[in-house]
């Protein structure tokens, strides 16, 4: 199985006000929140799944273009790494999926 995502942040998503004053940042429930939500279909479990580790290692301004890439890890789990133009952002495992 292997997946790919690829979004744009807006300038002006509502998550920046306030995060932070002169250097936007996209606070990391927002790349999760995209990363469930663009599960594939065919391998998510009814709502069961869940984050079960992830590590965030370099910051997401406005108007950046994410690529989320979703890999079959162990059974029952998918692998996510988001880059921003080659550099990683974040990566992390999600568990509870069917057919990973």
């Amino acid at each position: 199985m292997s997946h790919r995502v690829v979004w744009t942040v807006p300038m002006d998503h509502p998550a920046f006000a306030g995060h932070f004053p002169g250097r936007p940042i996209l606070p990391g429930v927002v790349l999760l929140d995209h990363v469930l939500h663009h599960l594939p279909a065919d391998v998510a479990a009814a709502g069961n799944c869940e984050i079960s580790s992830a590590k965030f290692v370099s910051p997401v301004g406005p108007g950046e273009t994410i690529d989320i890439a979703y890999t079959a890890a162990t059974p029952g789990k998918v692998r996510f790494d988001i880059d921003v133009d080659g550099r990683r952002v974040a990566t992390g495992v999600i568990s509870g999926v069917e057919d990973a």
